[in-house]
C-alpha cells in the first residue's frame, strides 16, 4: 500500500467534498471552491474515519486503487496528497513571503499586476492571476517582502517560482529575490593575493 495513499483526509468543520460521476472531486470550505479531475481508475469516497486516540468518528475521503501496478500505486498518492492540499486550502488557505534583497529595490501591487524595481534599467510589471492577493511591505531600514495568498496550492507556488526567477538571489552577496526564511549557499569572494 501507499504510505500517503492509504492515509485518510479528515475534513475539518465546514469543508465539503463531491465527487461527480465523471470522477472529478469538488471540495467548497469557508475561503472557496476547489476541483481536480480524478483518474478514471482511481476510487474516491466520501465517508467517516474513527480516530484510534479518541474514537470519535470523524467525516473523512478515503482514495483507493484497483491494482498494484507502478502506474496505480503513483497516481494513489498523488491524488491523495491533490484533495488534502484542497481541503487544507479551502479551510485555512496558504501564503508564501519573498524577500527583495539588493539596494533599491522595490516592490508594489496595483490592482493584480506586481510592479518591481529589481536593479535592472527598467521595472518589471507581472499580472497576477485572480485567485491570488498579493501585499507587498517595505520597513524602514528593511527590505521589501511580497506576500501572497491563495486557497491554491498549486498556482501560489508556481506564481511565486515565477517571482523569484526575475532576479534570482547571487552567491557572492545575496541579492535578489528569495523566500523569507531561505538559508542560501554563500560563497566567498576573491581573496586579495599578497
Amino acid at each position: 500500500m501507499s504510505r500517503i495513499g492509504k492515509l485518510p483526509v479528515i475534513l475539518p468543520a465546514g469543508v465539503t467534498v463531491e465527487v461527480t460521476p465523471d470522477n472529478t472531486v469538488r471540495v467548497k470550505g469557508p475561503l472557496g471552491t476547489l476541483s481536480q479531475k480524478v483518474d478514471s481508475d482511481i476510487k474516491v469516497e466520501v465517508g467517516t474515519h474513527t480516530d484510534a486516540h479518541s474514537g470519535k468518528e470523524e467525516p473523512a475521503v478515503m482514495v483507493s486503487r484497483p491494482t498494484n501496478q507502478p502506474r496505480h500505486r503513483s497516481l494513489h498518492g498523488l491524488y491523495r496528497a491533490l484533495i488534502n492540499n484542497m481541503v487544507i486550502g479551502v479551510s485555512k488557505g496558504y501564503e508564501i513571503k519573498q524577500e527583495l534583497v539588493g539596494v533599491g529595490y522595490k516592490a508594489e501591487v496595483k490592482g493584480n499586476i506586481l510592479e518591481m524595481n529589481l536593479g535592472y534599467s527598467h521595472d518589471t510589471a507581472l499580472m497576477l492571476p485572480p485567485e491570488i492577493t498579493a501585499t507587498a511591505v517595505t520597513e524602514k531600514k528593511g527590505n521589501p517582502i511580497i506576500t501572497l495568498k491563495s486557497i491554491d496550492k498549486q498556482l501560489i507556488g508556481q506564481v511565486a517560482a515565477k517571482i523569484r526567477s526575475l532576479r534570482k538571489p547571487e552567491p557572492y552577496k545575496g541579492k535578489g529575490i528569495k523566500f523569507v526564511g531561505e538559508t542560501l549557499r554563500r560563497k566567498a569572494g576573491k581573496s586579495a593575493s599578497k
